[in-house]
Protein backbone atom coordinates (compact mmCIF):
# COMPACT_ATOMS: atom_id res chain seq x y z
CA UNK A 1 0.00 0.00 0.00
CA UNK A 2 2.80 1.92 0.71
CA UNK A 3 4.22 1.66 -3.43
CA UNK A 4 2.10 4.92 -4.67
CA UNK A 5 3.35 7.03 -1.70
CA UNK A 6 6.82 6.19 -2.71
CA UNK A 7 6.27 6.64 -5.94
CA UNK A 8 5.07 10.29 -5.81
CA UNK A 9 7.43 11.19 -3.67
CA UNK A 10 10.22 9.75 -6.23
CA UNK A 11 8.33 12.23 -9.04
CA UNK A 12 8.29 15.15 -6.02
CA UNK A 13 12.13 14.84 -5.72
CA UNK A 14 13.15 14.29 -9.29
CA UNK A 15 10.97 17.66 -9.93
CA UNK A 16 12.25 19.15 -6.74
CA UNK A 17 16.04 18.41 -8.22
CA UNK A 18 15.47 19.15 -11.39
CA UNK A 19 14.11 22.61 -10.32
CA UNK A 20 17.31 23.75 -8.03
CA UNK A 21 19.18 22.93 -11.20
CA UNK A 22 17.43 25.08 -13.73
CA UNK A 23 17.36 27.59 -10.48
CA UNK A 24 20.24 27.46 -7.99
CA UNK A 25 20.12 29.18 -5.22
CA UNK A 26 22.65 32.27 -5.43
CA UNK A 27 26.05 31.56 -4.05
CA UNK A 28 27.42 34.07 -1.49
CA UNK A 29 30.96 33.69 -2.68
CA UNK A 30 30.15 34.57 -6.34
CA UNK A 31 29.87 38.14 -7.87
CA UNK A 32 30.10 39.80 -5.15
CA UNK A 33 32.13 43.44 -4.28
CA UNK A 34 34.04 43.00 -0.62
CA UNK A 35 33.42 45.62 1.79
CA UNK A 36 36.41 47.97 1.52
CA UNK A 37 37.22 51.78 0.94
CA UNK A 38 36.41 52.21 -2.63
CA UNK A 39 34.41 49.09 -3.31
CA UNK A 40 30.19 49.52 -4.70
CA UNK A 41 28.04 47.67 -3.13
CA UNK A 42 27.71 45.12 -5.57
CA UNK A 43 29.12 44.75 -8.91
CA UNK A 44 27.28 46.01 -12.29
CA UNK A 45 28.49 46.82 -15.95
CA UNK A 46 30.73 50.60 -15.65
CA UNK A 47 31.13 51.43 -19.33
CA UNK A 48 33.52 54.23 -18.39
CA UNK A 49 36.38 52.01 -16.81
CA UNK A 50 39.65 54.01 -17.66
CA UNK A 51 42.70 52.44 -19.32
CA UNK A 52 44.03 49.50 -17.67
CA UNK A 53 41.01 48.86 -15.95
CA UNK A 54 38.79 48.54 -18.70
CA UNK A 55 38.51 44.93 -18.74
CA UNK A 56 36.15 44.50 -15.97
CA UNK A 57 33.89 47.10 -17.77
CA UNK A 58 31.26 44.35 -18.44
CA UNK A 59 30.89 43.85 -14.45
CA UNK A 60 32.84 45.95 -12.09
CA UNK A 61 32.39 46.39 -7.98
CA UNK A 62 34.74 49.64 -8.95
CA UNK A 63 33.68 53.40 -10.50
CA UNK A 64 35.01 54.99 -13.30
CA UNK A 65 36.44 57.56 -10.94
CA UNK A 66 38.49 55.03 -8.83
CA UNK A 67 39.66 52.90 -12.28
CA UNK A 68 41.17 56.72 -13.44
CA UNK A 69 42.49 57.00 -9.78
CA UNK A 70 44.35 53.73 -10.16
CA UNK A 71 46.60 54.98 -12.52
CA UNK A 72 48.05 58.16 -11.04
CA UNK A 73 51.58 58.09 -9.34
CA UNK A 74 50.10 59.83 -6.64
CA UNK A 75 46.70 58.57 -6.07
CA UNK A 76 43.70 59.64 -4.06
CA UNK A 77 42.63 56.25 -3.48
CA UNK A 78 45.28 55.59 -0.69
CA UNK A 79 47.92 58.52 -1.01
CA UNK A 80 50.17 55.42 -1.96
CA UNK A 81 53.20 57.00 -4.02
CA UNK A 82 55.33 54.41 -6.19
CA UNK A 83 57.96 56.34 -6.59
CA UNK A 84 59.07 56.03 -2.87
CA UNK A 85 62.30 55.11 -4.19
CA UNK A 86 62.90 56.91 -6.92
CA UNK A 87 60.85 56.59 -10.30
CA UNK A 88 59.20 53.27 -10.95
CA UNK A 89 59.57 52.48 -14.35
CA UNK A 90 56.54 52.23 -16.50
CA UNK A 91 56.81 48.37 -17.41
CA UNK A 92 56.74 47.61 -13.98
CA UNK A 93 54.59 50.37 -12.51
CA UNK A 94 51.39 48.80 -15.15
CA UNK A 95 51.87 45.90 -12.49
CA UNK A 96 50.69 47.79 -10.05
CA UNK A 97 48.21 49.17 -11.96
CA UNK A 98 47.12 46.03 -12.79
CA UNK A 99 46.60 44.82 -9.49
CA UNK A 100 45.12 47.86 -7.91
CA UNK A 101 42.38 46.95 -10.59
CA UNK A 102 41.77 43.99 -10.07
CA UNK A 103 41.70 44.58 -6.23
CA UNK A 104 39.11 47.32 -6.91
CA UNK A 105 36.88 46.02 -10.23
CA UNK A 106 37.23 42.30 -9.65
CA UNK A 107 33.77 40.62 -8.82
CA UNK A 108 35.33 37.19 -8.59
CA UNK A 109 37.51 37.06 -5.57
CA UNK A 110 34.89 36.39 -3.01
CA UNK A 111 36.35 32.82 -1.98
CA UNK A 112 39.10 34.57 -0.44
CA UNK A 113 37.15 37.77 1.34
CA UNK A 114 37.82 37.56 4.45
CA UNK A 115 37.06 39.59 7.43
CA UNK A 116 39.43 42.00 8.75
CA UNK A 117 39.20 44.86 11.79
CA UNK A 118 40.84 47.69 10.11
CA UNK A 119 40.05 51.86 9.72
CA UNK A 120 39.63 51.59 6.40
CA UNK A 121 37.81 48.17 5.35
CA UNK A 122 35.93 45.56 7.27
CA UNK A 123 37.16 42.97 4.12
CA UNK A 124 40.34 41.84 2.65
CA UNK A 125 41.43 38.94 0.15
CA UNK A 126 43.86 36.41 1.31
CA UNK A 127 45.50 33.73 -0.35
CA UNK A 128 44.22 34.64 -3.79
CA UNK A 129 45.63 32.11 -6.48
CA UNK A 130 47.58 33.86 -8.74
CA UNK A 131 48.41 32.63 -12.18
CA UNK A 132 52.58 31.95 -12.57
CA UNK A 133 52.71 33.65 -15.81
CA UNK A 134 50.96 37.12 -14.23
CA UNK A 135 53.33 36.84 -10.94
CA UNK A 136 56.75 36.10 -13.16
CA UNK A 137 56.00 38.56 -15.56
CA UNK A 138 55.29 41.06 -13.12
CA UNK A 139 58.77 39.98 -10.93
CA UNK A 140 60.41 40.40 -14.30
CA UNK A 141 59.86 43.82 -15.09
CA UNK A 142 60.07 44.99 -11.61
CA UNK A 143 63.09 43.47 -10.47
CA UNK A 144 65.50 46.47 -11.21
CA UNK A 145 63.56 49.11 -9.84
CA UNK A 146 64.47 49.64 -6.04
CA UNK A 147 62.34 49.45 -2.99
CA UNK A 148 62.99 49.77 1.34
CA UNK A 149 60.15 47.85 2.22
CA UNK A 150 59.28 43.88 1.96
CA UNK A 151 55.47 44.64 2.71
CA UNK A 152 54.05 47.49 1.24
CA UNK A 153 50.91 47.47 3.54
CA UNK A 154 52.51 48.65 6.73
CA UNK A 155 55.36 50.09 8.02
CA UNK A 156 55.86 53.30 6.07
CA UNK A 157 55.83 56.23 7.58
CA UNK A 158 53.55 58.67 6.67
CA UNK A 159 54.39 62.22 8.33
CA UNK A 160 54.01 63.97 5.79
CA UNK A 161 50.57 62.61 4.59
CA UNK A 162 51.93 60.27 1.83
CA UNK A 163 54.36 56.94 2.73
CA UNK A 164 58.07 57.33 2.76
CA UNK A 165 60.62 54.88 3.71
CA UNK A 166 60.49 54.43 7.12
CA UNK A 167 63.92 55.62 9.03
CA UNK A 168 67.04 53.51 8.96
CA UNK A 169 66.01 51.30 5.66
CA UNK A 170 67.57 51.54 2.67
CA UNK A 171 66.50 51.29 -0.96
CA UNK A 172 67.41 48.20 -2.87
CA UNK A 173 66.91 46.88 -6.07
CA UNK A 174 63.52 44.51 -6.00
CA UNK A 175 65.74 41.34 -6.69
CA UNK A 176 67.21 41.64 -3.22
CA UNK A 177 64.04 42.23 -1.06
CA UNK A 178 62.02 39.57 -3.22
CA UNK A 179 64.62 37.06 -4.87
CA UNK A 180 62.33 34.92 -6.66
CA UNK A 181 58.47 35.82 -8.79
CA UNK A 182 56.86 33.92 -5.51
CA UNK A 183 58.39 36.32 -2.69
CA UNK A 184 56.94 39.07 -4.52
CA UNK A 185 53.17 38.16 -5.22
CA UNK A 186 53.31 36.75 -1.31
CA UNK A 187 54.75 39.11 0.63
CA UNK A 188 54.39 42.57 -0.74
CA UNK A 189 50.59 42.88 0.45
CA UNK A 190 50.34 40.33 3.50
CA UNK A 191 49.38 37.18 1.28
CA UNK A 192 46.89 39.01 -0.36
CA UNK A 193 48.12 36.80 -3.04
CA UNK A 194 49.64 32.80 -3.64
CA UNK A 195 51.85 31.98 -5.74
CA UNK A 196 50.61 29.13 -8.14
CA UNK A 197 52.30 26.47 -10.93
CA UNK A 198 48.88 27.10 -12.89
CA UNK A 199 48.87 28.41 -16.09
CA UNK A 200 46.39 31.51 -17.26
CA UNK A 201 43.45 29.43 -18.92
CA UNK A 202 43.44 26.62 -16.52
CA UNK A 203 40.40 27.71 -14.61
CA UNK A 204 42.69 26.99 -11.42
CA UNK A 205 44.15 30.73 -10.87
CA UNK A 206 43.05 33.95 -10.78
CA UNK A 207 44.35 36.40 -14.37
CA UNK A 208 45.39 40.00 -13.68
CA UNK A 209 45.67 40.01 -17.11
CA UNK A 210 43.21 38.73 -19.70
CA UNK A 211 41.40 40.34 -23.13
CA UNK A 212 37.88 41.16 -22.41
CA UNK A 213 37.16 40.13 -25.98
CA UNK A 214 37.43 36.53 -24.90
CA UNK A 215 35.54 36.79 -21.82
CA UNK A 216 36.58 37.08 -18.00
CA UNK A 217 38.32 34.13 -17.28
CA UNK A 218 38.44 34.34 -13.67
CA UNK A 219 34.38 33.74 -13.77
CA UNK A 220 34.90 29.93 -14.10
CA UNK A 221 38.07 30.37 -11.43
CA UNK A 222 35.89 31.87 -8.92
CA UNK A 223 33.00 29.49 -9.24
CA UNK A 224 35.79 26.56 -8.92
CA UNK A 225 36.92 27.44 -5.59
CA UNK A 226 33.70 28.47 -4.35
CA UNK A 227 32.74 24.51 -5.30
CA UNK A 228 36.12 23.39 -3.72
CA UNK A 229 35.40 25.44 -0.30
CA UNK A 230 31.24 24.28 0.07
CA UNK A 231 33.04 20.66 -0.92
CA UNK A 232 35.62 20.70 1.99
CA UNK A 233 32.52 22.30 4.90
CA UNK A 234 30.32 19.71 3.51
CA UNK A 235 32.90 16.82 4.03
CA UNK A 236 33.99 18.62 7.64
CA UNK A 237 29.66 18.54 8.07
CA UNK A 238 29.34 14.76 7.17
CA UNK A 239 31.67 13.14 9.58
CA UNK A 240 29.89 10.10 10.99
CA UNK A 241 29.01 11.00 14.57
CA UNK A 242 30.21 8.59 17.71
CA UNK A 243 27.31 6.86 17.50
CA UNK A 244 27.37 5.59 14.40
CA UNK A 245 25.26 7.97 12.33
CA UNK A 246 25.32 8.58 8.58
CA UNK A 247 25.34 12.11 6.40
CA UNK A 248 21.75 12.71 5.18
CA UNK A 249 20.85 11.49 2.08
CA UNK A 250 19.11 14.55 0.75
CA UNK A 251 20.15 18.29 1.14
CA UNK A 252 18.05 20.16 3.34
CA UNK A 253 16.45 22.69 0.80
CA UNK A 254 14.71 19.79 -0.46
CA UNK A 255 13.90 18.10 2.76
CA UNK A 256 12.45 21.70 3.71
CA UNK A 257 9.77 21.46 0.47
CA UNK A 258 8.54 17.86 1.43
CA UNK A 259 5.91 17.18 4.44
CA UNK A 260 7.21 16.17 7.54
CA UNK A 261 6.99 12.69 7.47
CA UNK A 262 8.07 12.26 4.06
CA UNK A 263 11.30 14.89 4.73
CA UNK A 264 12.29 12.68 7.90
CA UNK A 265 12.02 9.33 6.35
CA UNK A 266 14.37 10.98 2.89
CA UNK A 267 16.57 12.40 5.96
CA UNK A 268 17.22 8.57 6.70
CA UNK A 269 19.85 8.54 9.57
CA UNK A 270 20.55 11.76 9.50
CA UNK A 271 19.18 12.33 13.98
CA UNK A 272 19.93 15.28 15.40
CA UNK A 273 23.06 16.11 13.69
CA UNK A 274 21.16 16.84 10.16
CA UNK A 275 19.17 19.30 11.54
CA UNK A 276 21.56 21.78 12.46
CA UNK A 277 21.71 23.84 9.64
CA UNK A 278 17.68 24.22 9.55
Amino acid sequence: SGLPVRMGVGQALIVLLAASAVLPMKDPLLNICMDAKHHKTKPGPEGMLYNQCSPWKDNACCTANTSSEAHKDQSNLYNFNWNHCGLMPPKCKRHFIQDTCLYECSPNLGPWINQVDSSWRRERILHVPLCKEDCEEWWEDCKDYVTCKENWHKGWNWATGTNRCPWGSMCRPFSQVFPRPKDLCEKIWSNSYKYTTEHRGSGRCIQMWFDPAQGNPNVVVAKYYAWKKRSSATQTDNVTTESGEVPCALPWPILLLLPLGVALEGAGGCGSHGWRSL
